[in-house]
């Protein structure tokens, strides 16, 4: 099925390329985030608009309580490695260029190699009122959700955003719940984090907290690694705003090591939070953990997956795992909870279990893969959306 809207956009200046792709829209509006990076393509942002589709038709309830109704799915990129002196610019003038569809049918945040302070800013800065604003006409009292989250945007826990720990509560979530099903004990699970930015760092805090063993985090200067366990809130703090950590916040046991060292420590779930397409049919022969964790969108190749599954290592899939960073702006905007932090962790660790737990036990049943098994149940619920909201309206 082709993309509702696909367009490719050249900055005057640098001669950098952008893309929007809108997959689908749900009550006149889609859902999806800006990345950034070198190397981003069309191809890319059309999988990860798919992807959102995807991600808002899982979040789909009949609930009569439930405020939000998950919309539909679009992604945006710009090809710029956001470390590059030119690259505010770039942003800037992109998001000039797509503003009528942000306006009108774009709901966005912040993505890979960025953050929602540089994103806001920019935003401002072209002339946006709120980079969600195209759903404003869908709010009982607009006035009010802008206000619920912005005071949603400003909590921290101990030094670490909202807006960062919701993703990662879903994403811990998600393998505790696989943890459970299997009958593993939190306690001395070890975990291998790739990237820890906004995603990876949070997952990495939740884990943590829940009794597993952080032993190796991996960033763009390598892969830091301690058996015995790292201090994950020293490296959280010692990041920069990139999720490079500062190597002289490392203790004296934690190792530096390759990049990809942490595809093959010795841990029982690898959590790939960082680019697409990390894990491919080469490097995954390295991987012996049992679940892979996809925090980030696209991080498992579909070959190389196909050869995981067949060696008995479960993929968590994207499009259900690192879901709730997006459900929990639309939780928060429409009121499903408020701009508190234990509201929101308990709300994001409750719909996260129970639809991990839905697709792993569609998988199980089906005799799938839980990727396979996600697919189908947005398949089911993709008709149900059409059906009461029409294809474009």
């Amino acid at each position: 099925m082709s993309p509702l809207i696909s367009l490719t956009w050249h900055d005057h200046v640098t001669g950098r390329a952008g893309y929007l792709v809108v997959d689908r829209l749900v009550r006149g509006v889609s859902s999806g985030g800006l990345r950034m990076r070198e190397g981003c393509s069309l191809d890319e942002v059309t999988g990860l608009a798919r992807g959102m589709t995807m991600k808002e038709a899982l979040h789909y309830n009949d609930d009569p309580a439930a405020r939000y109704i998950p919309l539909g799915g679009a992604k945006g990129g710009i090809d710029c490695d956001p470390r590059d002196p030119a690259a505010y610019g770039i942003l800037v003038r992109y998001l000039r260029a797509v503003r009528p569809y942000i306006e009108t049918v774009w709901t966005m945040g912040e993505d890979l190699g960025l953050t929602q302070d540089v994103v806001d800013k920019a935003a401002a800065e072209a002339g946006l009122v709120s980079t969600v604003q195209a759903i404003h006409p869908l709010l009982d009292d607009e006035a009010a959700a802008r206000r619920r989250l912005a005071d949603a945007f400003a909590v921290q826990v101990d030094g670490i955003g909202l807006d960062e720990l919701a993703g990662g509560c879903g994403v811990a979530e998600s393998a505790l719940t696989a943890l459970d099903r299997a009958g593993v004990p939190y306690g001395g699970t070890r975990v291998a984090v790739q990237g820890l930015g906004t995603m990876g760092g949070a997952t990495a805090r939740f884990l943590s907290r829940a009794g597993l063993k952080v032993v190796a985090v991996a960033d763009v200067k390598g892969t830091i690694a301690c058996p015995a366990g790292l201090d994950v809130e020293a490296l959280l703090a010692a990041r920069d705003a990139f999720g490079t950590v500062d190597r002289a916040a490392l203790r004296p046991g934690d190792r530096e090591l390759p990049g990809e060292a942490w595809l093959s420590v010795d841990a029982e779930i690898l959590v790939p939070a960082a680019v697409s397409y990390a894990i491919d049919t080469a490097n995954q022969a390295r991987i012996t953990a049992r679940w892979i964790v996809e925090a980030a969108n696209m991080p498992v190749l579909p070959e190389a997956e196909e050869l995981l599954a067949a060696r008995g290592i479960t993929v968590l899939p994207d499009v259900v795992v690192n879901s709730g960073t997006n459900a929990w702006w639309w939780w928060t905007l429409f009121g499903d909870i408020g701009p508190d932090a234990d509201e929101a962790f308990a709300h994001t660790r409750r719909s996260m279990r129970a639809l991990t737990e839905l697709t792993l036990q569609r998988a199980e049943a089906a005799g799938t893969t839980p990727r396979a098994a996600a697919h189908a149940i947005a398949a089911d619920r993709l008709p149900l959306i059409a059906e009461r909201f029409g294809h474009y309206r």
